[in-house]
């Protein structure tokens, strides 16, 4: 059963951060808001790409936090601690 509350949880701060991502994308517009989309974008900005003729597999990963996916994290792992006692 241990293994199985791993992936919850996983899953729960995964959907905290992509809310936290849109909310602080939406909130860049506003100017007092603004400083939720402080952040830094990680990963492969150009894809890798693997020709095998058959087919063609493009790889690539980047992965956008900012504040606003921070708390979102925060927030969702809060709401799971509630949830499961």
């Amino acid at each position: 059963m241990r293994g199985k509350g791993s992936w919850i949880i996983i899953i729960v701060m995964l959907i905290g951060l992509v809310i936290g991502t849109v909310i602080g994308s939406y909130c860049s517009g506003i100017s007092a808001l603004s400083w939720l989309d402080y952040g830094r974008v990680f990963g492969i900005t150009s894809p890798m790409v693997l020709d095998l003729g058959v087919f063609v597999l493009t790889l690539g990963l980047t992965i956008k936090i900012n504040i606003a996916s921070i708390i979102g994290i925060i927030i969702s792992f809060l709401i799971y601690k509630l949830l499961v006692k």
